[in-house]
């Protein structure tokens, strides 16, 4: 058996024989690439990823950072692995050659980061967390601002947060209390706190960009008042130099189930700890125009849904290789219709229920996988694309796929690391084993970066509906294509196709239903129910790509793949009829429930 952490062969065929990614070497960005480079890519990322991060991975959970009070202390083996990753140039893969970066295309950034999060999510965190606040900067910062923090993030130089949580504000940003007063120099002094914080204090790079949002006095209330801030540990000066110390310090760590190896902190601005300038508050430089600081930090978020997806398909795709070579190698029983007791006994592979559940895993793995490629893919279209008409649809699509490939990895990813560790049995849940942890870490993806309801809410609420239904116009033409393609392959494939396209129906069915009465209340009552059926239907789809893909290619990872497929046809998919039915009947049994009735 190959790597445990991820199947190479099957990050080649996604990219190659059914994304195309080869082709996108023809357009102006990526002329300077080819296969070659594509796949040394992809190389280098597989051996750092085994070599540095893997290592350290149980070391990074059983010794979490620790906070003396003043100093956060991280195992050294982070420093390391980070130091090397650093010196790759991975970091800026995606990123422009003007500022130092690679400019591969972004399907080929999120096969590669995959194999980090397989490895050690949790020290990956850091480089991750940076390369979407460079992004941010890039997008909306100033040239002085992409000079003083982008290319020092570029370099593994300074690291990058996100500052949006605060202890009376989870998810509800419209009650975010920071404040930031405006000063003369035109730089804001900001007070408030942040809760977690990843990466939010530590001594792995020189210095840390924290992009914070906070509210200047006399804006509007709610999120409309929110702007958005650099506030760097260490002030940096005009030639590039660390300066004085800022105001922003950690009061405190959280110590998680998973994650573990990254710093989740609790961290004060402009309590007093260090006053810059002889001055309260800690230093901020706003981003773009005030009160506009929420969209532009969804500009960071929507990527980071993303890469939330993308790991918790990383932990997922590695608690199954983990599961598949434990049950290749592990004798334990016999044969249903084996009569002697003496016979020796099989591998648990073997046995048809331990063949469910690796099914089960391979096909929501491999599934989840496909999706944030292809949302990947989507990206490259819409920066690189020829025509504007295909630019605006490959947003569109990606806006509204974006709360399916952060929610279903993180939901059925994790029932895959479940099922990973019955596959063990007894020392499955015990520590000398890896898939414990996996699933523990798995477990936090649900909640990051906007809960499964939130998601819910987004897809249900805005995305299916903005601009009068576009989105799921946009959906529903491009599912019903692959639903064509397989009518025309003929056989079982159009026989899937049929099944994809009955469901397909009942999406658009049902969204209708839920919004005809003009209630929004009663519309979004259950609109969880309405992600994950809708997050089927979506992978159905994506299964029946790579189907379609497959489809005439012979040997076992083929097959593999067919199989994979059915099962998810057969098993999966038939779970939505009886949530759309739900859905379509208006149930009010979760808003008729009285708290007090609890």
């Amino acid at each position: 058996m190959g790597s445990t952490l991820l199947s190479r062969r099957d990050i080649d065929f996604l990219l190659y024989e059914w994304l195309d990614a080869e082709s996108l070497t023809a357009r102006p960005r990526y002329a300077d690439h080819a296969r070659e480079t594509f796949d040394g890519a992809l190389d280098l990322s597989e051996t750092i990823a085994a070599r540095h991060f893997a290592p350290h991975n149980r070391k990074s959970d059983t010794e979490e950072p620790r906070f003396d009070g003043e100093r956060v202390h991280v195992i050294p083996e982070v420093g390391k692995a980070l130091a090397v990753f650093a010196e790759s140039g991975l970091l800026g893969s995606g990123m422009d050659h003007a500022v130092g970066g690679m400019q591969l295309p972004a399907v080929l950034t999120s096969a590669c980061f995959a194999w980090f999060q397989a490895a050690n999510v949790a020290t990956a965190g850091y480089p991750f967390l940076t390369a979407a606040n460079a992004n941010l900067l890039l997008a909306h910062g100033t040239p002085e601002q992409v000079d003083t923090y982008v290319r020092p993030m570029v370099q593994g130089r300074f690291f990058g947060t996100m500052c949006l949580s605060e202890p009376q504000a989870g998810s509800s940003l419209a009650d975010v209390r920071t404040r930031a007063e405006p000063r003369e120099d035109g730089t804001h002094r900001l007070f408030g706190n942040k809760m977690w914080i990843s990466g939010g204090d530590h001594e792995l790079s020189e210095n840390i960009v924290h992009l914070v949002l906070a509210r200047i006095p006399g804006g509007p209330a709610g999120v409309k008042g929110l702007s958005l801030f650099v506030v760097p540990k260490v002030l940096v000066g005009a030639d590039g130099t660390l300066g004085e110390r800022n105001d922003v310090v950690a009061a405190g760590l959280n110590h998680k189930m998973g994650f573990r190896g990254t710093v989740n902190a609790l961290l004060n601005f402009g309590e007093g700890a260090f006053r810059p300038g002889g001055s309260p508050g800690a230093v901020g430089f706003l981003v773009g125009e005030p009160h506009r600081g929420l969209a532009y930090m969804f500009h960071m978020m929507n990527e980071a849904r993303i890469g939330v997806g993308l790991g918790a398909t990383a932990l997922g795709y590695t608690g199954y290789l983990h599961a598949l070579d434990y049950a290749r190698t592990r004798p334990q029983g016999r044969p249903v219709a084996a009569r002697d007791a003496a016979s020796p006994q099989v591998p648990i592979i073997g046995h048809a229920d331990v063949r469910r559940m690796l099914l089960a895993q391979k096909a929501y793995v491999e599934g989840a996988l496909a999706l944030v490629l292809y949302c990947g893919r989507l990206l490259d279209e819409e920066r690189t694309a020829p025509r504007e008409e295909a630019r605006a649809r490959a947003k569109l699509l990606l806006d509204v796929l974006t709360p399916v490939a952060k929610s279903w990895p993180a939901q059925w990813c994790l029932a895959a690391n479940d099922l990973a560790i019955q596959v063990h049995g007894g020392y499955g849940y015990t520590r000398e084993y890896a898939v414990e942890q996996f699933y523990r870490d798995n477990r936090l993806n649900a909640i990051h970066e906007g809960t499964h309801g939130v998601q819910a809410l987004d897809l249900l609420g805005r995305k299916v509906v903005m601009d009068s239904g576009a989105g799921l116009r946009v959906l529903a033409e491009t599912v019903s294509a692959t639903v064509d393609r397989a009518a025309a392959a003929g056989g079982e494939l159009a026989g899937l196709g049929r099944r994809l396209g009955d469901a397909l129906g009942r999406v658009t069915a049902v969204t209708r239903a839920l919004w005809a009465g003009g209630d929004p209340e009663l519309a979004l009552a259950n609109a969880s129910v309405y992600l994950e059926a809708v997050g089927h239907v979506v992978v159905a789809w994506i299964w029946l790509e790579q189907l379609l893909a497959a489809d005439g290619r012979q040997g076992a990872f083929y097959d593999g793949k067919r199989q994979a497929g059915r099962y998810f046809f057969r098993f999966e998919l038939p779970r939505t009829a009886a949530q759309f039915d739900l859905l379509e009947s208006l149930d009010r049994t979760t808003l008729d429930m009285e708290p007090g009735w609890f």
